[in-house]
């Protein structure tokens, strides 16, 4: 009796043929596929934002304010829209998004130093300032490195440790940016509301653990996301291999 066994279905070196895979074993969907898979999942967390957001425009402490928050906002947004057709993220990667352009719109709308759930964790923690701007800083981290890094996975071809370390390298790189955009935004748009829009509530290093938390948030995602792919591969590698049925000579 003789059994041969079946070639193996993927490889990674057809990446971009199949579904491209990263060493640790886990798999992001085709385009195609994603596209008819979290059409309707993508479109309702895209209206569901949108409500949110016309509801959180109404009377907010600083119309001033609100329009500079939301200036990036409205970009990123637009661009996953008109980019839909040619990269659509997974209902994972849509989520993670959704979630946190809720949080920038609560904090556009009260401002970030006035937001009532910071003061409430404020007076619960007995700490020295409203902690929103952190926690939200912390979430871009946390929230948008998966997105990060499943956008340099199926285009930069990125693999194995590279694909972990270069996404919260990017986070970094990009808090750091938004940091000095904000800074330049604030002062040719609007001097007088510079501290405001910045959310510093007097603390001449906020624009430094601003960043330090969104690094840490990333790392955070980024360390889940390696272990989850580690045990995934490990699965693989235990199951018994498939092989046809034997031919008796």
């Amino acid at each position: 009796m003789r059994s041969e066994g079946r070639r193996p279905r993927w490889s990674l070196k057809r990446r971009f043929q199949s579904s491209p895979e990263d060493k640790l074993g886990e798999t992001i969907p085709q385009r195609g596929t994603m596209q008819v898979a979290h059409r309707r999942p993508a479109t309702g967390l895209l209206l569901g934002y949108g409500i949110i957001w016309i509801w959180l425009a109404i009377n907010p402490v600083s119309r001033q304010d609100w329009l500079l928050e939301n200036l990036l906002a409205v970009a990123l947004v637009t661009v996953l829209v008109l980019t839909y057709r040619r990269f659509a993220f997974s209902a994972t990667s849509y989520w993670l998004i959704a979630v946190f352009m809720v949080l920038h719109a609560i904090g556009a709308h009260y401002t970030y130093a006035e937001v009532p759930f910071g003061f409430w964790l404020k007076d619960m923690g007995g700490l020295s300032r409203n902690p929103f701007d952190r926690i939200v800083h912390f979430a871009y981290g946390l929230l948008l490195v998966y997105p990060l890094r499943e956008l340099l996975v199926r285009l930069a071809g990125l693999q194995g440790s590279w694909s972990y370390v270069m996404p919260v390298s990017s986070i970094l790189a990009q808090s750091a940016f938004f940091e000095v955009i904000e800074a330049v935004v604030a002062m040719i748009v609007s001097p007088e509301l510079g501290s405001l829009y910045l959310g510093t509530q007097g603390d001449e290093w906020d624009a430094q653990k601003d960043m330090a938390a969104a690094f840490g948030g990333a790392m955070v995602t980024m360390w889940m996301t390696a272990a989850r792919c580690t045990r995934h591969h490990a699965l693989e590698q235990q199951a018994p291999p498939r092989s046809t049925p034997g031919v008796v000579h």
